[in-house]
């Protein structure tokens, strides 16, 4: 029996600690599940409470708008909203199905000597109940519970006081209630509002929907406040901001207090306690992985001092200590785990792949163009690779247009022509279908054409069939296709080459379904989002790379122009004269559909505006991530075969689809994306014979906005936005955005490249004298690599 509340609450809870607000708990995210939760709830709690069920489902279809940033302060709003819930009848409870989140296995619990893999029950002040709790926020051991990390902090001896706020920052403040109070509007909700004063002035907060605050919050109370400043009418005000009471201790002692990830029923206070209790008994019985040796050569306090200093730091340079010494651990279990990797990889038998130069050379010279310098030494790294008698497991990255396909295309011929196979599979099929088109085009100019195939998810049963009897005969000798190529009815006579392109769109076990097609086959994996030379080591440790940094001669810069939201009419009459000379353009929306939370267009709405007031006479389609995978594919076909002008989108198209004829991109809202996404938008065009023109509609009210922006308007060589993105960002929220596949990395956000070239030459260093890590002094160090990298397969 289940009860749809209880449902919300889990999926949440895995949404915000598994998922970390990417709205990838549900299948289809939570604005899909919003109706069946209104279905459900409807059932249970009768039309009564219609208005509460409602705006929970109005909340969730929201938070599928947002961006992954603005999520996290929804998802408290919506938590509270979700306390509001009336009583029901235990017998009341729905039969009804759970939805399915998608395929992943919840973390399990760690494990670690000395009692650490003890239950969280143990933990003073753990009942059963509470733990089931914490088991929601991944918190199963004493271990978990010690690396539960806070999220966030706040330091009571450097808040501001209200006389020192500024609109738009996001600030905490403490003060006293003066007034409180809740009424409903005439549409139906229900606003609380609050008067809270310091000594220098007052500051009204409101909250929208959530009468129980009523009962908590209430005058003469001193609470903390944390949100973004607003103004109305001249005053200073705060919408929905998260918020606690403020006790005489925390204010007495001016203590920098943790802010943990919550779960309904638990409070800040009462994990606040819990971890310190635990820490007290159990944080100097944490064995410590690193040796007195490289602790004392790299300064780094004990696990134990460090520990209590992320928890609850004795003073900023504590706390920045603690964080240095955890992002060591997290970046040296990365960096052995992947040289370890990259060590088994080298030690495999592999097949050698290498064809007689003048044969080489045969097909380089049918080739429709000369190779760049770029191409030609990538070349030759990868050729070297095939014949080394191990199996080849390389990077390719290369801006989009810098001829990545050429390269794999000779590949894939030099492949052939020994008598075996190869294999490319795309993450979608537009660009399956894109890869096929362009392979065939160049294999008719090469001499013994190699045999091509397509296998994608629309390929049709008797065609199906017979790709998969040519690839088991090895009668079909190359192939492209989508997820299709890695499922168990596929085989293949003697696949010798794997090609995966937009690699970071596949997961590691994909990656390795596909190898296990063949005996060891080489494996080259292709990206366009360029990493700074400075951190491809310690991205890609386990891989060796190849950089194509040159583009194709003749090809024209796409002009890119930033513009203020008042020319928007302006870009409008641009797109309109662009097709009417036959041309084609794209206009991305930061949001799907438009939100009360965040001043932005959404492509939905903008979709039929556009369509009846700005291009009436104009074929428009509408493409988005809440679409069925089908439905955005027909979207892009009918596009890339230009049966539609101008396609209105989200950020789905950021990879993945090739028109040549679309020479504009208008990007409205520019501001809410970064770097990387915005390069990728900008590659969509210019990929045919025509000047083509980016567009970046914007209203730039930070710095950082605003320098992002002047980046990409002056440059188009993604090396170059790839290094200010770093230098913007710092390395670790650079790694922590860009990475599938590799483990949770709660503390690289605190590293730099520095410390992460130190970690690397320390990693080697260690597997120098020790690839196993079998010697006892690294004893435990092995063991922290296995639970991290354990840790990364099941989360």
């Amino acid at each position: 029996m289940i009860k749809p509340l209880e449902t919300l609450i889990k999926i949440l809870n895995l949404e915000e600690n598994d998922y970390e607000y990417q709205d990838k708990a549900v299948a289809g995210g939570l604005g899909r599940y919003a109706d069946t939760w209104q279905k459900q709830a409807g059932s249970m709690y009768g039309e009564q409470h219609s208005a509460w069920i409602i705006d929970i489902a109005e909340r969730l279809r929201a938070y599928s708008s947002l961006e992954p940033e603005a999520r996290q302060t929804f998802m408290e709003t919506l938590r509270q909203t979700l306390a509001m819930a009336p009583p029901v009848e235990e017998d009341t409870a729905l039969s009804l199905p759970e939805p399915l989140p998608p395929q992943k296995t919840r973390r399990r619990p760690a494990t670690s000597p000395q009692g650490l893999v003890a239950p969280v029950t143990v933990a003073s002040g753990v009942g059963q109940k509470r733990a089931q709790l914490l088991n929601k926020l991944g918190v199963y051991t004493i271990r978990d519970l010690l690396y539960f990390y806070p999220r966030r902090y706040e330091d009571y001896s450097k808040l501001k006081t209200i006389d020192q706020l500024e609109y738009d920052e996001t600030v905490s403040i403490i003060g006293t209630v003066w007034d409180a109070g809740g009424r409903k509007t005439h549409g139906g909700r229900h606003v609380f509002r609050v008067i809270l004063s310091d000594h220098t002035g007052t500051l009204e907060l409101t909250w929208f929907n959530q009468p129980y605050l009523e009962g908590r919050i209430k005058p003469g109370m001193q609470i903390v406040v944390s949100g973004k400043v607003g103004q109305y009418l001249g005053r200073l005000t705060m919408n929905a901001p998260s918020w606690e009471p403020v006790s005489r201790k925390d204010l007495n002692n001016a203590r920098i207090l943790p802010i943990y990830p919550l779960t309904e029923g638990l409070t800040q206070r009462w994990i606040r306690l819990i971890i310190e209790r635990t820490l007290s008994s159990w944080a100097s019985r944490v064995p410590d992985p690193l040796t007195d040796a490289i602790r004392s050569a790299y300064n780094l306090i004990p696990l134990s001092r460090a520990l209590m200093g992320v928890h609850f730091p004795d003073s900023e340079s504590h706390l920045k200590a603690a964080r240095y010494r955890l992002a060591f651990d997290e970046s040296l279990y990365l960096q052995l785990g992947l040289l370890q990797q990259k060590r088994n990889w080298k030690s495999q038998p592999g097949r050698v792949v290498e064809v007689a130069r003048e044969q080489l050379q045969a097909f380089i010279g049918s080739l429709p163009y000369s190779l760049t310098r770029a191409q030609e030494r990538a070349l030759g790294e990868l050729l070297g690779d095939m014949a080394s008698g191990q199996p080849m497991n390389r990077l390719l990255q290369g801006d989009v247009g810098s001829g990545k396909t050429a390269v794999a295309a000779l590949l894939m011929a030099v492949t052939v022509a020994t008598g075996a196979q190869a294999a490319i599979m795309a993450p979608t099929e537009i660009l399956a279908e894109q890869h096929y088109k362009s392979l065939t085009l160049l294999f008719e100019k090469f001499p013994e054409p190699p045999s091509l195939a397509l296998l994608t998810g629309r390929t049709s049963g008797t065609e199906r069939e017979e790709v998969y009897a040519g690839l088991a005969a090895g009668s079909i000798q190359g192939v492209v296709g989508t997820h299709a190529l890695i499922q168990e009815t596929v085989s293949f006579h003697d696949l010798a080459l794997a090609v995966i392109d937009e690699q970071h769109r596949f997961g590691v076990e994909q990656r390795a379904q596909l190898r296990q097609k063949g005996y060891n086959p080489h494996l080259l994996v292709m990206t366009a989002t360029p990493i700074p030379r400075s951190l491809e080591l310690t991205v890609w440790g386990h891989l060796d790379v190849s950089v194509l940094d040159e583009m194709p001669p003749g090809r024209q810069a796409i002009a890119t122009r930033l513009l203020k939201s008042n020319e928007r009419e302006r870009a409008y009459t641009f797109i309109r004269r662009q097709i009417e000379t036959g041309h084609q353009a794209f206009i991305i929306y930061p949001l799907v559909a438009a939100s009360e939370k965040i001043e932005a267009r959404a492509a939905v709405d903008e979709a039929e505006r556009l369509q009846k007031e700005v291009f009436p006479n104009l074929r428009l389609g509408l493409l988005h991530g809440r679409m069925k995978p089908d439905e955005k594919e027909r979207v892009m076909a009918s596009f890339a075969e230009g049966e539609l002008d101008i396609l209105v989108a989200t950020s789905v198209v950021e990879v993945g689809i090739d028109v040549p004829n679309a020479t504009v991109m208008l990007i409205d809202g520019a501001e809410r994306f970064g770097l990387a996404q915005l390069h990728q938008f900008r590659g969509r065009v210019g990929r045919g014979e025509h000047q083509s023109y980016c567009l970046l509609l914007a209203e730039a009210k930070s710095e950082d906005a605003l320098e992002r922006l002047k980046a990409i308007e002056g440059t188009n060589d993604g090396f170059v936005l790839a290094q200010k993105d770093l230098e913007m960002r710092g390395p670790g929220e650079f790694l922590g955005t860009r990475q599938s596949g590799l483990p949770d990395l709660p503390m690289s956000i605190y590293a730099d490249t520095r410390l992460l070239h130190t970690v690397r030459e320390v990693a080697a260093q260690i597997l120098e004298v020790d690839p196993e890590l079998a010697q006892p002094e690294y004893s435990l160090l092995a063991e922290s690599v296995k639970l991290f990298w354990d840790k990364g397969e099941t989360s």
